[in-house]
């Protein structure tokens, strides 16, 4: 009964927690408006060469992870590293972050791979990604710092007051988002010490995080990660043309759009529903975009990318039951 509650709990906070959020931000809009604009104004020429981008994002994941693989004398095919990608975006609309772990499952038994060493590499491949986003924010933060600062006293969370903060719903999603995080936190670090105590994987998952230092071609490595994040820009960037509300958005626009939906990700939500509607519509209206034409934007444009995750997920499934097992051994 406890195991069932616990996994009931890893589905259903996470999904509890983004209905939440979604029921607050739209919780006043005409969704008959949304329809109007999917069925008479939505440019779908735009909006499919943006899906381009968001297939060509997991090529290149999956091709630089088997990159770091090969040093551990590990060589999985290259189709079969991008299928579990697939099916890892997939099955963290279910279970936010349970993706990194079910790639790494699906490698060892497809192809024999070591899944603790698989595990590491998946460590190190998030650590370089978190460090790209942290210099990718820093430079908008830089460019556009009038855009955040009007973003922060628009919404009452202005650092000189404490009533302020604690009267603004936005501190209280806040909270529950970082409430989110840190219940994701503990289960995660308390399934990696049970496996750390049962299976003895540490050495095996700390030789993959050094994988890297040993990476053949550092610069493929690092065009394939500089490939990795402009496709993600250019999967989010094109949609502005979708809409005639937002084709005049500019580049800079874009680049602060997308680094706040970036960070809204990171909260425990099935593909950051909730957070990132929320951080997209406050930053767009900042651009003159009106609420209700920005919560559009951000209903249809997130729908349709979670979608399209879940056709790559059903593919990257379908792929691998009829591929054959190639056993790395």
């Amino acid at each position: 009964m406890k195991k069932i509650l616990k996994k009931s709990a890893k589905v259903g906070l996470p999904l509890l927690l983004g209905g939440l959020i979604l029921w607050w931000v739209y919780r006043d809009f005409d969704f008959q408006a949304a329809r109007r604009v999917l069925v008479s104004d939505m440019r779908y020429g735009w909006m499919l060469l943006s899906l381009v981008f968001g297939v060509t994002g997991h090529l290149f994941r999956g091709w630089r992870w088997r990159q770091t693989l090969a040093p551990l004398g590990e060589r999985p095919s290259a189709a079969v590293c991008v299928q579990a990608v697939l099916v890892s975006y997939a099955a963290n609309l279910v279970v936010p972050r349970l993706g990194e772990v079910s790639r790494c499952g699906v490698l060892a038994k497809r192809e024999g791979t070591s899944f603790s060493k698989a595990l590491g590499t998946v460590v190190t491949e998030r650590l370089v990604d978190s460090l790209c986003a942290a210099l990718l924010t820093g430079l908008t933060l830089l460019l556009q710092l009038r855009v955040f600062e009007r973003f922060f006293a628009g919404t009452g969370t202005r650092l000189g007051s404490v009533a302020a903060w604690l009267t603004s719903p936005y501190f209280y999603i806040l909270a529950a988002c970082f409430v989110g995080i840190g219940v994701l936190a503990y289960h995660l670090l308390r399934t990696l010490s049970f496996f750390a105590r049962v299976k003895g994987m540490v050495r095996d998952v700390w030789e993959g995080v050094r994988s890297l230092r040993h990476v053949e071609n550092k610069p493929l490595f690092a065009l394939y990660t500089f490939l990795i994040w402009l496709s993600y820009f250019l999967h989010f960037y094109l949609t502005f043309f979708c809409f005639p509300f937002t084709e005049g958005l500019g580049l800079e626009a874009g680049l602060v759009l997308f680094v706040v939906g970036t960070i809204a990700v990171v909260v425990p939500t099935p593909n950051g529903a909730g957070p990132w509607h929320f951080a997209v519509i406050s930053m767009m209206t900042l651009y003159g975009v009106s609420a209700e034409e920005a919560g559009i934007f951000a209903l249809l444009v997130h729908g349709i990318q979670t979608f399209l995750l879940i056709l790559l997920g059903i593919y990257g499934t379908m792929a691998l039951s009829f591929s054959p097992k190639t056993k790395n051994l």
